[in-house]
């Protein structure tokens, strides 16, 4: 019975025949062949002469190598080899050991007509290749000789000539049969010999009775031959096709003749040519095929642990230390100050006494001379204060606003200091309030400041003293008279911010694609050194107002003439020293309150400005904000409360205050606020507009007194039409010319909005509308009325109007469109929005705030360290998610063992897929948490480049302990033959890949579509890769895939520790996933070019689609 070889096909190609070629040339057998002419059998009897053929054969070996190593084969089939000097070296060097050829010599007396040529082996490979042998010369269905049974060789016929490089012929082979060769494999249907490979066993195989086959061996003997025995190996291939040669595992084969079982403390993985030592702390019993090391990844496990636990927990307390000092040392310098103020107000109050006692005692000795005494002390009483006052809570006259104005906008120079000289603060603070040592002479002359102040202690008695003089100089403001108002409104020092004044005529604003007017026909002109309140009704426009004044209607088609300081410029252009408060409290809830407005201060206020001066902007803020017990507590999220509601929207003002803005909107900053909150950030806000800052907020229904802390109020209607647009003071004359009086007890801003909503009537008596007051305000300033708005009026005759959520333009189509033409008008609205916001993003606007912020790399180092301390307090979930990674480790390195056969492909297959979906969802939080945070932050000037930079920058931190914490539970379990640092490159440059993709899939998406993302496309990925038998489409969409590439490279670095016996498995498998040896370092740096594509497409979607 014959044995067809179709269940032992392999699926490489041809490539087999060139290693066997290899073996043919680079074995001692081949060199034996040259030599063994000049011998005959009887001299091969001899041990003597056995050993010189040895000899010789092995002393030609080098030089057939250099021919191998050019041979035109080889590098052919180089896919799987990397070194072929190395290969033959680890597969057919037999130099140590070549008893195994003395033994066959002595067997069969003539080896060199045995062995089988190239063409020979031609048909070998090509058997296993197609699944089935095909006839030749020596083995047809005519002609079948006992050495084409398996394990059978014979030798070539004494008149045919043998040459084994001949790849075309096949010689003659029938006499003198016999079983092959220990050491050697004699195929199915093949007359030859051909050499076992290093690494293999390959014995006599003996017939065992019970299954009638020939053991170690598969092979039966062939019926009806009574007289045929067992033979040799028959056959080599891959470990998929036959195990059957290789050195069985927890044993090592030094030939391919012997076979020793591996001792205690060494291991013996199959395929092994000598026993491996066993590591330190590992466990390896007698004929142990690998080494127990799960101790080494408890040990990992356990540094991993100290180290995380080292670096947060040492981190955090220095932090919190080097904060608790911190404080101690300011609250020590506020103590000291508050000490001397008021040891220096005693002893003010008793001077004041002893001259006034002075005087009484005066005016009893000289009566006549004591009203002129008197008089001089009380002009000398006023002359001092208005020395000492300063301008901080009087209302600046308009014409000294307008010079000043005049003055700042016809500026070129650089930014002017937004403050009094350090210089004479400092004077004065040594002299009025003693901060400094009175001893030390030195401090009260004229140095640098610098050299003076520079440490904690210092900034903070400068700051608290100069707080102290302002609250001072409040007190002392209160009880000011004519002379001492004079001398603040005219003191220079007192302002010295950029003053800007906007004027716009006609400002409409109308909705893109549905034609519809937010706001219409708003003429007037906000002022710097005021407080502007905007106040309507829902849906009057107060929001789009604000919006199209701060250059942020995105969407809408912005009509009209706005004046930035009398000329038409971008409002742009003085972005750094324009603030905008947005309705929602934007801020860094992991952070706590001094570190959300310390952050904003560094990063907005001018680069030159002293670390004191910003030390005292930022107190000044927290001090009339009223922060001061809160300014260390955290914030606070949705999921961990922090302070309170009104806290912190009183912190989301304060972000902007810190940058010492010269225009400020806000956006309902009272909304939510109780009364005393809201009157604590009106005096905020009024100290700001004493400095000549331009301040416009929309409100909601003030009270009466907060209504009085406003200089100006602008009233709209339904539709975005004025009503009124004047002083705070005059809202009510106003409204009761046209005949409407707020009854008594009646809050004058909840009637007047109550009448524009349309749910309280005017009074008979007025004879005005609701309807009517927007056109009655443009009569009584001489406004021109559009033309829909004069309709059926006469000109002593007022209009009648039907006001509603807006207006339609005159001539725009009104007939009711069809519902393709409504998806048409849709689409077109929003593909022009998106265009507003790339242009509105892009837009570059020449820099005439003369503000010098910090430089990118400051920014950068800002940046970096809020986004570390956020990273701290985050501990919790870095370790929940090293933890997952860990049991996602331990799995899959249990379940899925690597298997030799494919190289743990089926293994490292799965780690891609858990190692992709988890690191994705962990780095989606980088940049889908604080997506508003950014928003606001880039609006305001704040470098995007830096806050991206820095958040990889901290990321890289778990981009290198993921693979570490992963591996340290699916190497040690699954114990792969590659090496551990081999996998953690591997591992590294995938984490980078995917991070980047996470980031690009939080920018454009939403939270939700971005984790569903984050799950699917590791999934997909990988089963595109991983197709055999695809659609050439298919395949060439898996060559960008990034899983391919990962795959390879940790296939590659497997199947690289496999040598020897392992040779065709390493081929077959390589070929079989169109993998190459060589790619290792180009895969790699796909996947770190990928990470860097896709980081570069998210900052770029970062800057170009943020919400404006």
């Amino acid at each position: 019975m014959r044995r067809k070889l179709g269940s032992s096909t392999i699926t490489f190609t041809s490539y087999t025949c060139i290693v066997i070629f290899l073996f043919l040339q680079s074995s001692s057998l081949r060199l034996v062949l040259c030599q063994l002419d000049e011998f005959s059998p009887p001299q091969l009897q001899s041990p003597a002469a056995l050993d010189f053929l040895t000899q010789v054969a092995y002393s030609r070996l080098e030089n057939l190598t250099s021919d191998l190593l050019s041979s035109k084969l080889v590098q052919d089939y180089s896919y799987c080899i990397e070194n072929p000097e190395a290969e033959w070296n680890t597969a057919f060097n037999y130099s140590s050991d070549v008893s195994f050829l003395t033994a066959c010599l002595s067997k069969t007396g003539d080896v060199t007509r045995r062995l089988c040529t190239a063409a020979e082996v031609e048909v070998y490979f090509d058997s296993l290749n197609n699944g089935g042998l095909k006839p030749n010369r020596n083995c047809n269905s005519s002609y079948w000789v006992p050495g084409c049974e398996p394990g059978w060789a014979c030798s070539a016929d004494t008149e045919e000539p043998v040459d084994l490089k001949n790849s075309q012929e096949i010689p003659a082979r029938g006499s003198d049969c016999q079983s092959c060769c220990e050491g050697f494999f004699c195929p199915y249907g093949i007359t030859c010999m051909i050499p076992c490979p290093l690494g293999s066993y390959c014995p006599l195989a003996t017939l065992n009775k019970d299954t009638a086959r020939c053991e170690p061996y598969s092979y039966q003997l062939p019926p009806a031959q009574p007289n045929h025995t067992c033979g040799g190996a028959n056959i080599w291939a891959d470990a998929h096709t036959s195990t059957e040669i290789f050195c069985s595992a927890g044993s090592y084969c030094p030939t391919s003749t012997e076979r020793i079982a591996c001792s205690s403390g060494n291991y013996c993985p199959m395929g092994s040519t000598d026993q491996r030592r066993c590591f330190k702390l590992t466990t390896c019993d007698s004929r142990a095929a690998s080494q127990n090391i799960h101790a080494y990844g408890v040990m990992l496990i356990a540094a991993l642990s100290t180290l995380l636990l080292i670096i947060y927990n040492c981190s955090d307390q220095i932090l919190t230390t080097r904060e608790r000092r911190y404080a101690k040392s300011r609250e020590a310098a506020a103590r000291t100050v508050r000490e001397k103020t008021q040891a220096r107000a005693r002893w003010k109050t008793a001077k004041e006494a002893a001259k006034k006692h002075a005087i009484e005692l005066h005016s009893q000795f000289s009566g006549k001379f004591s009203k002129r005494n008197v008089t001089h002390s009380e002009q000398d009483k006023i002359l001092n204060h208005a020395e000492n006052g300063t301008t901080d809570d009087l209302y600046p006259s308009m014409s000294t606003v307008s010079q000043l104005s005049t003055s700042a906008s016809e500026s070129k120079s650089t930014e002017p200091s937004h403050y009094v000289d350090m210089k004479h603060g400092k004077e004065d603070e040594s002299s009025s309030f003693e901060v400094f040592d009175s001893g030390n002479k030195n401090m009260k002359k004229k140095t640098s400041k610098d050299k003076e102040i520079h440490t904690h202690s210092q900034i903070f008695k400068y700051a608290y003293s100069q707080l102290e003089k302002e609250k001072a100089q409040q007190q002392q403001n209160k009880s000011l008279t004519f002379s001492g108002v004079i001398s603040m409104a005219t003191n220079k020092e007192t302002r010295k911010r950029p003053l800007i004044e906007i004027a716009f005529r006609d400002l409409t604003v109308t909705l893109k694609g549905k034609h519809k007017n937010l706001l219409r026909c708003v003429t007037g002109r906000i002022r710097p050194g005021r407080i502007t309140a905007i106040m309507g009704p829902s849906g009057a426009g107060k929001t789009t107002f604000l919006s199209a004044l701060a250059g942020k209607a995105v969407g809408c088609t912005v009509n009209g003439l706005i004046l930035i300081n009398g000329k038409t410029v971008s409002i742009h252009s003085y972005r750094k020293i324009i603030g905008f408060v947005p309705q929602d409290d934007i801020v860094h809830g992991n952070l706590t309150v001094e570190e959300n407005l310390w952050f904003s201060a560094r990063c907005r206020l001018s680069a030159d400005l002293p670390k004191p001066d910003k030390f005292l902007i930022v107190e000044r803020v927290i001090e009339y904000l009223g922060l001061q017990t809160i300014r260390g507590s955290l914030v606070g999220t949705v999921e961990k409360r922090g302070i309170s509601g009104g806290q912190r929207k009183r912190v989301n003002v304060g972000l902007e205050l810190v940058m010492e803005p010269s225009l400020l909107f806000l956006d309902e900053p009272t909304s939510g606020l109780d009364s005393s909150s809201s009157q604590l950030l009106l005096r905020a806000l009024r100290r700001e507009a004493l400095e000549g800052v331009n301040i416009c907020m929309v409100v909601h229904q003030p009270s009466y007194t907060l209504l009085q802390m406003f200089d100006d109020l602008i009233l709209l209607a339904k539709g975005g039409l004025t009503v009124y647009h004047g002083p705070v003071k005059r809202v009510e004359e106003y409204f009761a010319g046209l005949g409407i009086i707020v009854p008594e007890r009646v809050n004058p801003p909840d009637y007047f909005i109550d009448i524009l909503e349309g749910m309280v009537k005017t009074s008979s008596s007025s004879g005005v509308s609701y309807t009517e007051l927007p056109v009655r305000w443009m009569l009584h300033n001489g406004y021109p009325i559009p033309p829909d708005m004069r309709a059926n009026t006469s000109a002593t005759a007022t209009p009648t109007l039907n006001i509603d959520h807006g207006y339609d333009f005159p001539g725009s189509v009104t007939e009711e469109q069809s519902f393709a033409g409504e998806v048409w008008q849709d689409v077109k609205a929003n593909v022009e929005r998106k265009r507003d916001m790339i242009r509105h993003n892009f837009l570059k606007s020449a820099d005439l705030s003369y503000r010098r912020t910090p430089n990118i790399f400051l920014q950068y180092k800002y940046f970096l360290g809020r986004v570390g301390k956020q990273r701290m307090r985050e501990a919790k979930t870095q370790a929940v998610d090293y933890l997952i990674l860990l049991i996602a480790g331990a799995c899959l390195g249990s379940l899925t063992k690597a298997n030799e056969a494919s190289f743990g492909f089926a293994a490292y297959t799965y780690t891609i897929i858990a190692v992709s979906l988890l690191c994705k969802i962990a780095a989606l939080r980088s940049f889908s948490q604080d997506k508003l945070q950014y928003w606001r932050e880039s609006a305001s000037g704040i470098s995007s480049l830096a806050h991206f930079v820095s958040k990889d920058t901290v990321d890289l931190f778990n981009t290198l302990i993921k693979p570490m914490v992963y591996l340290s539970m699916f190497y040690f379990f699954s114990n792969p033959r590659s090496s551990f640092a081999y996998n953690y490159i591997v591992l590294l440059c995938l984490v980078y890949c995917v991070t980047g993709i996470a980031y690009a899939l939080a920018i454009f998406l939403d939270p939700g579509p971005s984790q569903l993302c984050s799950v699917l496309l590791p999934v997909v990925l990988t089963l595109i890769s991983t197709q055999l038998n695809a659609s050439k489409i298919v395949k060439d969409l898996a060559s960008f895939c990034y899983p391919k590439w990962a795959l390879e490279a940790f296939v590659i670095a497997n199947s690289e520790r496999y040598y020897g016996v392992w040779l065709l498995t390493r081929c077959g498998v390589l070929q079989k996933y169109g993998y190459n040896v060589h790619n290792w370092a180009l895969r790699l740096t796909f996947l770190i070019l990928a990470g860097v594509v896709f980081r570069a497409i998210a900052f770029i979607g970062m800057i170009t689609f943020q919400k404006k």
